[in-house]
């Protein structure tokens, strides 16, 4: 005899809210860190260019020997500096939700008929605290990067350390790019896990309920 399907419960509607939220936040972290990625790459490479060639303008950075830092390479320095900034917030910010959504998953364990999907639920929230954690990561090598332009001396474009500073600011810049996508494949690698949990949730929630057979009268 197969066994009536349990209602729709509160903690069921709950896990479905909260997977929603989740999802939607989702949304910007698979694409924004790979729109931050091109600008950062393109940064990486304008350095480069830069360090190569005595004079150089590209992405709006123009050293000429003896006129100061250019105004392209203080705005570079600038944005990059605040990327990294942001970067280390939004990941701490991610860490501790996925702490949250770890924590509120354990609920669904008393839930049978999710118990093949596990793994996925927590899987998503794994590659999230993994995006995370990559983020931070991000935001120290850009905050070090700008600590290094820092020194660069725009006075004599020639001298033997400029070249080396510019180079190896742009590696780091260039490496936070490199991890901002991976951040985003990261989170782009739930969309598939999250289609079978939201269908599988939806489908209890659709569920009616059983309906509770009234009192008998008593015969007496």
């Amino acid at each position: 005899m197969a066994v009536a399907a349990e209602p729709p419960s509160l903690l069921l509607h709950t896990v479905e809210n909260l997977a929603e939220f989740h999802r939607e936040h989702e949304k910007f972290y698979a694409a924004g860190p790979r729109e931050q990625a091109v600008v950062l790459q393109r940064h990486a490479g304008t350095l480069h260019e830069v360090a190569d060639r005595a004079a150089a303008e590209l992405d709006g950075v123009l050293f000429l020997e003896g006129q100061g830092e250019p105004a392209g390479l203080a705005a570079l320095r600038l944005e990059v500096r605040t990327l990294g900034e942001e970067a280390i917030a939004t990941g701490e910010w991610m860490a501790k939700a996925m702490q949250s959504s770890w924590t509120a998953a354990g609920a669904i364990l008393e839930i049978a008929a999710l118990d093949d999907l596990l793994g996925e639920r927590h899987r998503i929230i794994a590659n999230d605290w993994q995006a995370a954690a990559t983020t931070v990561v991000v935001g120290r090598l850009l905050e070090r990067a700008a600590d290094v332009l820092d020194r660069v001396d725009a006075e004599a474009t020639a001298a033997a350390r400029t070249p080396r500073l510019l180079h190896s600011a742009a590696e780091l810049i260039a490496r936070s790019a490199d991890l901002l996508g991976e951040s985003a494949g990261l989170v782009q690698d739930n969309e598939r896990r999250w289609r079978l949990f939201h269908e599988r949730v939806a489908a209890l929630l659709a569920v009616p309920p059983a309906s509770t057979p009234p009192p008998e009268a008593d015969a007496s």
